[in-house]
């Protein structure tokens, strides 16, 4: 490397899916890789930042449909209103990529086609017993009572062409990488998961092209064959730097990969952390350097739903609270590993504590104080006391504290330690009462020297800060000057009145308060319901003592691909993980299950249900109506504490 030559750092976003407006949540991690990003440029490294819309797939035909326009259509639409939300967030991407791109979708063409002819993907049939109405196949062992599983209606013998790519080829590769580069799956525990979950236990064959749906890339040498989405979505990280599947790759391209960091919601790691280095491998091609799974936020009273009425956008926040408060909040909020969560209530909480009055209030009264005794301008007039000391000690060493914190990607903690600075700063006025330094005036040189101290250490905050909140960063340091401040505070952040800013929610989601209330008068209205069911056969209690129940937390959760109904479950019992899948896709959502304690019926004899091994039961409770609800401990509880 030339000695003038910057470090590159290659950074991406999972690309967005065009179903609909992302949320809040959604939008999360787009300005969390902006706060990466910006960072290393702070370094001095050359970074490029890419992110961008998924727009294919069976999904996206069926809502185009629905809607009455052309799938290229529907996704125009909804690529624009995602890129407007991420230009409103102040993200600083270089590209914004999107797999209609034309010159994508000719690489998807060349990249099958290429794996095809090395022998890496072929030609199958997905084969079994099918069910029309939930368009799924399944085996006779899977049936009950010879009918649907998912909706108890009859299946007929039926296949459907499709290619595969041989997964299992390269699994032992691939295991042997993630032992020998324990960064390359970050947090921990979602390694542990893939290598337990799915890569030891041995690798299927991935299916890689559909014939039941038309809006996808075709499949160039048997064009009734479109790209599967995976195929599809992932080669973005290579195709949008300028990969060529024919070796003749762009210099950007030889510059930028390997990525240093794939940047993913903690759902999607699976086709991150294996299906994706194995089409790597495939091509050839050096894998990522580290996939980080983040974890979710969600509203405080589960995940958002339009039918709840409770979903977040990101520009209805900053109509609220501004860019940079919203920034704040969904960055500090989330935890490194656990899900963090967001509430109205939350954030007008840290507003008014955290920016209007720990940030705001202490640059406001700093501007005040250098105008009111020294006309706007201070100098270092060297009258120092052991007080400054360590003031002076923590506007030093928080640079290197937030540079470890931003290495082990540990955004907000990050941000608590400059915002640990800004206390810092505050405190010191309150040790040294610029006020009362102001009354006398042989005094007048400590004085000044507090205020310079003061600006010194505001100015180191500010600059960390430009990572995270970059308009609020700017108006900070413009307003100090470097010594000479401006002639009137700028008010950085205003305070709210929660009841106020509730009031104008309510006005904007009326749907969520009549829900509201109505789940107020059907709970008055079910105070006195009793049900009786059937009672089953006694038991000796020596029966029931064979049975082990014990408390398990819910640590991941994904649908099941072929039934309308089941969800699964990775679910944590003791230090050991069993998959337990479950008829509760109606009454939950697998983002609604992460993180929750349920009550586990652990020593259940293993079995599969719609082709998935399921190692145990979730307990529920049921009403008469079919709603269910999971059992959960009253009080807090460790996972694997016995239930007896």
């Amino acid at each position: 490397m030339a000695e003038n030559q910057k470090p590159k750092y290659y950074i991406t976003t999972a690309i967005a899916y065009t179903s609909g407006k992302p949320h809040i949540g959604n939008t999360y991690e787009i300005v969390l890789a902006d706060a990466i990003a910006r960072y290393k440029r702070s370094q001095g490294y050359d970074v490029f930042f890419q992110t961008g819309t998924d727009e294919h797939g069976q999904k996206i035909e069926l809502k185009a449909e629905e809607a009455g326009v052309t799938p290229k259509e529907f996704v125009d639409n909804v690529s624009s209103e995602i890129k407007r939300i991420w230009d409103l967030m102040d993200t600083s991407y270089d590209k914004f990529i999107r797999t209609t791109d034309e010159d994508h979708e000719r690489q998807v063409q060349k990249i099958f086609k290429k794996l095809y002819e090395q022998g890496d993907i072929y030609k199958g049939y997905y084969e079994g017993l099918y069910c029309t109405p939930c368009e799924s196949f399944f085996t006779e062992s899977q049936l009950v009572d010879g009918k649907c599983p998912d909706c108890g209606r009859e299946v007929q013998p039926a296949k459907e062409e499709a290619y595969f790519f041989k997964m299992s080829k390269y699994a032992d590769r691939l295991i042997e990488y993630i032992n020998e580069h324990p960064e390359f799956i970050q947090p921990v525990s979602r390694k542990n998961e893939m290598m337990n979950n799915f890569l030891l236990p041995g690798l299927q064959d991935l299916c890689v092209s559909r014939t039941s749906f038309k809006w996808g890339v075709p499949v160039d040498f048997d064009p009734k064959h479109v790209t599967y989405v995976w195929l599809d979505a992932l080669t973005n990280y290579i195709t949008g730097i300028g990969y060529d599947a024919d070796g003749n790759s762009t210099e950007q391209f030889e510059k930028l990969w390997p990525a240093d960091l794939h940047l993913i919601g903690k759902d999607i790691i699976r086709f991150h952390t294996i299906y994706w280095p194995i089409f790597l491998m495939a091509l050839g091609l050096p894998l990522p350097k580290q996939v980080f799974g983040h974890p979710w936020l969600l509203q405080g009273d589960g995940k958002m739903s339009k039918s709840k009425g409770n979903v977040l956008y990101a520009d209805e926040l900053v109509d609220f609270f501004g860019v940079d408060a919203v920034r704040y909040f969904v960055l500090h909020e989330m935890p490194f590993e656990n899900d963090g969560v967001i509430t109205w209530e939350l954030m007008v909480e840290r507003l008014n504590s955290d920016l209007a009055n720990t940030l705001g209030n202490l640059v406001n009264r700093t501007v005040s104080m250098t105008n009111k005794y020294f006309g706007g301008t201070v100098t270092d007039k060297g009258v120092a006391e052991d007080v400054d000391a360590d003031l002076k000690a923590v506007i030093e060493n928080t640079p290197k504290a937030v540079e470890t914190k931003m290495d082990g990607l540990r955004v907000a903690d990050a941000i608590t330690e400059i915002f640990n600075l800004f206390k810092r700063c505050n405190k010191y006025i309150d040790e040294t009462m610029p006020w009362a330094l102001a009354k006398d005036e042989a005094k007048k040189d400590r004085l000044e020297t507090v205020l310079w101290n003061l600006i010194q250490g505001i100015s180191a905050g500010a600059e960390l800060l430009e990572s995270f909140m970059p308009s609020t960063s700017r108006k900070i340091l413009e307003q100090l000057g470097g010594g000479h401040v401006t002639d009137k505070p700028e008010i950085l952040f205003q305070r709210l009145d929660l009841d106020e800013v509730m009031k104008k929610v309510e006005e904007l989601h009326p749907q969520a308060e009549e829900a509201k209330d109505g789940g107020e008068g059907e709970a008055a209205a079910e105070e006195a319901a009793v049900i009786d069911i059937e009672p089953k056969e006694e038991i000796t209690f020596e029966q029931f003592g064979a049975m082990q129940f014990q408390v398990g937390e819910i640590i991941a959760c994904e649908e099941v691909k072929k039934s309308r109904k089941l969800l699964c479950s990775q679910v944590k019992i003791g230090s050991q993980v069993k998959q337990i899948v479950s008829g509760i896709k109606a009454h939950y959502t697998p983002e609604e299950m992460v993180g929750k304690k349920v009550m586990v019926l652990v020593n259940l004899k293993p079995a599969k249900l719609a082709g998935v091994l399921s190692e145990g039961m979730l307990l529920c409770a049921e009403d008469a109506d079919g709603n269910l609800s999971l059992m959960v401990p009253e009080k807090e509880m460790p996972a694997g504490a016995e239930i007896s």
